[in-house]
């Protein structure tokens, strides 16, 4: 996270630290230079919050993180295409401006929230909080989060998902797992996307890719697939039922 760019202090947050906000002055009463920890503390605070509205409702929540244009929401489409009769599914989309991608998933005849950050590179609990007042997730079996497209911020905030995928496109080199730990840490699955792409751009070394992902001292698997070709699809698939009926099985036990 950057405290220099003010990404911390978001749309969803901004009512804690200005005006009357509980996190608006010190404990001396002077005013807050540097709320950071306050505002992580609250987030998170808020995020077990949304876990706890997931698990009630059985809901599996997925938080898809990558950069720009790695292939979020074209995996989305494909996902709803192959799981329609399986699963109902919604979305949060994540953009900065615009509601391009959430129209996409709409298009699809799925229920889809779009927030639009302005300033703020990342989502985090409280503007999920407040999309979930869209949504009736008692119609909801999987819920996908598509955050804003950043490498670096998404990583750093809990929203209250029970689990993080980040997606790993072709054209964007196989180091990116070296040069963005803290993202490719935090995830329980890599996504190789546009993978049918390998023939064309043969720097990219898939081996190099899952090299770099282990030395982080990572368990997550890196599968590689194409939401264009559908290649490998299947295999993603597969992964979404088993983990939804691990997260069913865990709320029930």
């Amino acid at each position: 996270m950057c405290d220099t760019c003010g990404c911390n202090i978001t749309p969803g947050n901004k009512h804690l630290v200005t005006g009357d906000g509980k996190l608006a002055k010190t404990g001396d009463g002077r005013e807050a230079v540097t709320v950071l920890k306050n505002l992580l503390n609250e987030n998170d605070r808020q995020a077990a919050h949304n876990r706890s509205h997931f698990d009630h409702h059985n809901v599996l929540s997925i938080n898809l993180m990558s950069s720009p244009g790695a292939g979020k929401t074209a995996l989305l489409e494909a996902t709803i295409d192959a799981l329609a009769d399986e699963f109902t599914i919604a979305v949060i989309e994540g953009d900065l401006e615009t509601e391009n991608d959430a129209r996409r998933i709409r298009a699809k005849g799925v229920n889809a929230v779009q927030i639009t950050t302005g300033s703020a590179c990342h989502l985090d609990a409280h503007m999920v909080h407040n999309a979930l007042h869209q949504l009736e997730l008692s119609e909801v079996d999987i819920l996908f989060i598509e955050n804003v497209g950043n490498l670096v911020c998404p990583a750093s905030f809990d929203l209250g998902q029970h689990r993080n995928i980040t997606l790993l496109s072709v054209p964007e080199g196989d180091d990116k797992p070296a040069k963005y730990p803290v993202i490719f840490r935090a995830a329980d699955l890599v996504l190789l996307t546009k993978s049918d792409l390998l023939p064309y751009l043969t720097g990219f070394s898939p081996e190099q890719a899952e090299r770099y992902l282990h030395e982080l001292a990572s368990s997550a698997s890196l599968l590689p697939l194409s939401a264009t070709t559908g290649d490998n699809l299947e295999s993603w698939l597969n992964w979404l039922r088993s983990e939804h009926r691990a997260q069913r099985k865990q709320v029930s036990s």
